[in-house]
């Protein structure tokens, strides 16, 4: 890792702390809420691009006129790669809104297995309750195609790639602009030398002219001629400082699309581990159930199913991981998002 490199993971690590400092606060309970109070429409969370877009801030299809008006279209580099930014911030997204509806689901799924089990530890294995056991183990092999099945692993890969792409070409363009900035404030201390060179010289001349010619100029001459000089200084200081103020706005813009597509970079990293493994850990579940639905004959095969009870408690505690974990990018996106624009405005 080079000095660089390392310099950006220390800086992000200090946005992301900065972000769980925000998140845990305020920002985070506002956005939880706001997500739980859409569950409870049925008919906007299982829209699911409607679910995407509503959690999404500010919403994607004013990213253009933003941009536009932001002067970026006199620099179409710049213009499209904050598009990128945010055309795969956007994405980030709506992959994030579809685990919080497969995490619904989830939850949704195992009640099955719940009320099998308080079934089996509240009565005896009767034949009324046994049957109901059954019908509960059933309910859930028929309901439980895996949420997670969609999420594959190619589809994270295919975002980190384009987040690694997206990144790589922030950090150049920051690159770009700090080096340009640095040239800026290296010619406002060679301009400051020159001019005041280039006036002593005028002066001089000035003077020995003039006091071959007309002595009632000797005092005036100098000034007459200096004059057009401290003008043009002004407007050349007011040009730089202009260009300056522009090209920092624009560095902070991609410092902070910058941070926040490594942050998130990583945290897909996660978010990849954390659903491959609940993914792994429902078709376990699943095999269990079914033997025990293969061999109902046989009661004591629900013995088996205790197997489930002892899981669960570590199962539940994964996916609620995961779901705060999905919380926290969408909150780190929509941050990262109005912190841009902000800069740009």
């Amino acid at each position: 890792m080079d000095v660089e490199e390392d310099g950006d993971v220390q800086n992000s690590s200090n946005f992301q702390e900065e972000y769980h400092k925000t998140l845990r606060t305020k920002s985070y309970a506002d956005f939880f809420n706001k997500a739980q109070l859409l569950a409870k429409h049925p008919s906007i969370y299982h829209n699911h691009n409607r679910f995407s877009e509503i959690l999404l801030e500010p919403a994607q299809e004013t990213i253009h006129s933003i941009i536009d008006s932001a002067r970026l279209s006199k620099t179409p580099e710049l213009k499209n790669l904050m598009l990128s930014y945010f055309d795969i911030s956007a994405e980030a997204s709506h992959i994030c809104s579809h685990l919080l509806i497969s995490i619904n689901q989830v939850h949704s799924n195992y009640e099955f297995i719940q009320r099998a089990l308080d079934i089996n530890d509240h009565h005896d294995p009767s034949d009324q309750y046994y049957e109901l056991i059954i019908f509960e183990l059933y309910s859930f092999i028929i309901s439980n195609n895996n949420p997670f099945s969609n999420l594959k692993n190619q589809d994270f890969k295919l975002i980190n790639d384009k987040y690694s792409s997206v990144l790589h070409h922030l950090k150049s363009m920051r690159k770009k602009v700090g080096r340009k900035m640095k040239l800026i404030k290296h010619l406002k201390k060679t301009s400051r030398v020159c001019f005041t060179a280039a006036c002593g010289l005028i002066t001089l001349t000035t003077v020995v002219i003039v006091a071959h010619t007309f002595t009632a100029l000797i005092i005036m001459g100098p000034a007459i001629l200096i004059f057009p000089f401290k003008h043009l200084k002004k407007k050349l200081r007011r040009y730089k400082m202009s260009k300056s103020a522009s090209l920092s706005k624009v560095y902070d813009q991609l410092d902070i699309a910058a941070k926040g597509t490594y942050i998130l970079n990583r945290d897909f990293d996660t978010m990849s581990r954390l659903v491959t493994r609940l993914h792994d850990e429902i078709e376990h579940n699943k095999s269990i159930v079914q033997f025990c639905l293969d061999r109902k004959e046989d009661k004591f095969s629900l013995q088996i199913v205790k197997e489930l009870k002892k899981s669960g408690v570590g199962f539940r505690k994964q996916v609620e991981e995961l779901q705060e974990h999905v919380y926290l990018c969408l909150v780190t996106i929509n941050r990262a998002r109005a912190l841009v624009i902000k800069e740009m405005n």
